[in-house]
């Protein structure tokens, strides 16, 4: 099961990634993937609460070896296979009757997400598209999770634990969109002082002619020979007569002698 390694973990689903043509959109939900030792087979297990907090739970085994075999769950199926294209896709096949009832494709995209496309057939006939995105997770939690295909089956087991999954997530989601704010915090305040480090080392490396203070603007011009030129007087004051070839920006010297762009 070398191929299937990429995919044997618990993933817990991202519902706003998530686009329905059929069925009932999950908010939460997780989809897991667990290899039999020994054998050829992988079992597939999805649970998830619905927006109505109602809880499901659904799981099925099947034959990893590319042909098509026997499917235990009538209600879906008669038949599987399972086809790896290679280490990051993998397709479901299921079949009633001969024809292709359920087509499911597992992908493991460049961000390292799984992407679950299934394409069916509605009660009308009709065809089906539905794309679920799933992040892998840190601990293997037996809880909540997709809408994807096999037998759906409301337990008590689901019900009661539906509540502790959604008071974990709200808290465990409240801490780590508190924790991206602070990185992206971090990252807007790396950047300032970076842009004001190359700056900085600009204007110390450009001519200067009287020695700067703390807090005055001046203004960075570019002289025709590609060298820096710091001044006191501003390109409304220098006209069109100024001697540089074009003007960088306004600054200010601060107290930690970076210079800030106005």
């Amino acid at each position: 099961m070398i191929q299937a390694y990429n995919f044997l973990a618990s993933w817990q689903l991202f519902p706003e990634k998530c686009q329905y043509e059929s069925g009932e959109r999950p908010k939460s939900g997780i989809y897991k993937v667990e290899a039999v030792e020994g054998s050829k087979s992988l079992v597939i297990s999805h649970n998830w609460v619905t927006l109505e907090n109602q809880a499901f739970t659904s799981e099925y085994t099947v034959i990893a070896d590319g042909d098509i075999g026997e499917f235990s769950q009538h209600d879906l199926a008669d038949k599987a296979q399972v086809i790896f294209t290679d280490s990051i896709q993998f397709e479901i096949h299921f079949y009633r009757k001969g024809e292709v009832s359920l087509h499911v494709v597992h992908e493991i995209l460049p961000n390292g997400y799984l992407k679950i496309t299934q394409q069916g057939f509605k009660e009308d006939g009709s065809n089906y598209t539905n794309t679920e995105i799933y992040h892998k997770q840190l601990s293997v939690l037996p809880y909540a999770a997709s809408v994807a295909g096999a037998v759906i089956k409301a337990n008590e087991e689901g019900i009661i634990k539906h509540k502790a999954l959604t008071a974990m997530e709200e808290q465990t989601n409240m801490q780590l969109q508190q924790i991206r704010q602070q990185i992206e915090l971090l990252a807007l305040q790396a950047q300032e002082i970076q842009k004001r480090k190359e700056l900085s080392m600009m204007i110390y490396e450009a001519k200067l002619s009287f020695k700067p203070n703390i807090g005055q603007t001046y203004y960075v011009y570019e002289r025709k020979d590609g060298s820096h030129l710091l001044s006191l007087v501003s390109p409304k004051e220098w006209g069109a007569s100024g001697p540089f070839q074009k003007f960088i920006a306004a600054v200010k010297l601060l107290a930690d002698h970076t210079w800030m762009e106005l």
